[in-house]
């Protein structure tokens, strides 16, 4: 038999070790299964009461939802990425606040879901500095928006952070310039977020299948699936990729309000006018050769046409691409490209000028012309676009003297540009006149100055061979028109 001061010790050590287990939480239960796999010696009711968050309802959910309860003990698991953790998985090492990108602002760290900043910062996301060293123009400058805008009315600045305004706490007002503003996602009716189909993102609404609308309040009367399958188009896309899919029916993008060159329609969008310019013929300044109609990007060529085009007669012996083949000649485009290849013969553009000509068109001698018109300087003839100069001159247009009747001091005097180098460095100069490099084609201009390379190209030819170019910009002929002279304005030919 033990004596009196041993039982009181024992007294002592029940109460002790009594009040320590009261103390663990309710959440860690080592004693609740007798061993690994026996039943759980808590009843239902209690064993989800410890794997529910403090003052909530019964039926709410267990563990926040991450995670499973077994016996009064939530085991969490992931749903998504990161990783839960906490007695009730209430913590998640991804939901601490951000700022610019960065976690905590980089000044801080992550704990269970909010920011432990650094010493001298503060702030959801450690995004303000305790003590600010910038001037007040200098912190303005920083918290403005792209439209100059401090804080896009929408917050007020601190040492060039921006502070939104949540005075009721609920945080819709975000943004690095409080540029994103939920509250615009809150039904009028519900007054829920979305209307409780959707999420938001700064603003705007991204709804839940079968919802639409700008706060997901309208629901679709067919099935997601089956608002896919008709919207979708021959080439499997949804609304062929130019348009947005809303209860089955595809609002189509319309990328040019004008509707030159820019119709999308069809009832899966399938049908792009744009398409259309690779069927616009240049001569007849019309689609499809003014022989049928664009539709959907491809010609609906009258009777007695055919082609991509609806270029070729029917009543043609020849095959379309036997006619190109003769229409082209030694020249990489048909007639040239100036004129117009019908069953294997160029009708040359403009109709009726004689100065193109040709079995394909290939003479032009209007490029024997300067820009007033005179042929060869006035000092040769033309052949097949090229001058043939007389007797004491030369030059592409027969505009040099082989005789300078001045000195050579007087001569550079005339050559020398506004730079003060002679032919912009990269001609010769010639009796008061600059001879431009021959290698290097694209130089022109009185003074060399000129790149002809950035005229535009149509059909692969600088300035479509209707017109020539004069430091950079295309002279079109007459009739032509277009920044590459590619636009026929006259009567059609007959």
């Amino acid at each position: 038999m033990h004596p009196p001061g041993f039982r009181n010790f024992l007294l002592l050590a029940s109460s002790l070790l009594f009040a320590g287990l009261s103390a663990v939480p309710q959440s860690f239960s080592p004693s609740l299964r007798s061993w690994p796999g026996a039943a759980c010696r808590l009843s239902r009711a209690e064993s989800e009461r410890r794997c529910r968050a403090p003052g909530q309802p019964p039926g709410a959910a267990l563990c926040h939802g991450r995670g499973r309860c077994d016996c009064g003990v939530c085991i969490c698991h992931v749903t998504e990425p990161g990783m839960f953790f906490g007695p009730l998985c209430e913590c998640h090492e991804w939901v601490c606040e951000t700022y610019d990108g960065s976690t905590c602002a980089g000044h801080g760290k992550c704990d269970c879901g909010k920011c432990k900043c650094d010493q001298g910062w503060y702030g959801d996301a450690c995004q303000y500095p305790t003590h600010c060293d910038l001037t007040k123009k200098k912190s303005n400058q920083m918290c403005k928006n792209s439209q100059d805008i401090i804080c896009s009315n929408a917050g007020t600045c601190h040492c060039g952070r921006c502070k939104c305004d949540n005075s009721d706490g609920s945080g819709l007002v975000y943004g690095k310039f409080c540029e994103c503003d939920d509250r615009e996602c809150i039904d009028d009716e519900t007054e829920e977020i979305c209307g409780g189909h959707g999420k938001c993102y700064c603003g705007n609404c991204y709804c839940k299948a079968g919802w639409h609308g700008d706060k997901c309040e309208f629901q679709c009367d067919i099935t997601p699936w089956e608002s896919k399958r008709r919207c979708t188009s021959p080439d499997g896309k949804i609304c062929s990729n130019r348009g947005t899919c809303v209860c089955g029916e595809c609002t189509c993008h319309d990328v040019d309000p004008t509707g030159d060159w820019g119709d999308i329609h069809g009832d899966t969008c399938e049908c792009d006018e744009r398409d259309c310019r690779a069927v616009y013929d240049r001569y007849s300044d019309d689609f499809c050769s003014g022989h049928g109609q664009c539709n959907c990007g491809r010609c609906d060529c009258k009777a007695g046409w055919y082609g991509k085009k609806c270029e070729h007669p029917q009543s043609c012996t020849l095959s379309p691409e036997e006619s190109i083949r003769k229409c082209q000649g030694s020249s990489d485009l048909p007639c040239s490209g100036r004129g117009k290849c019908e069953c294997g013969k160029c009708t040359c553009y403009p109709p009726g000028d004689r100065r193109v000509y040709g079995k394909t068109c290939e003479c032009d001698d209007r490029r024997c012309e300067d820009l007033d018109g005179v042929v060869c300087g006035g000092h040769g003839t033309c052949s097949c676009g090229r001058c043939i100069c007389e007797r004491g001159w030369f030059g592409k247009l027969c505009q040099h003297p082989r005789k300078c009747n001045m000195t050579e001091e007087q001569s550079k005097n005339l050559c020398e540009s506004a730079d003060g180098i002679l032919c912009s460095g990269k001609g010769s100069c010639h009796c008061g006149k600059c001879i431009c490099s021959a290698e290097e084609w694209y130089i022109s201009g009185e003074f060399c100055d000129c790149d002809d390379r950035d005229c535009d190209k149509h059909d692969g030819l600088i300035c479509t061979g209707n017109g020539i170019c004069s430091c950079g910009n295309c002279e079109c002929w007459d009739g032509w028109n277009g920044n590459a002279c590619e636009i026929w304005l006259g009567s059609e030919y007959p």
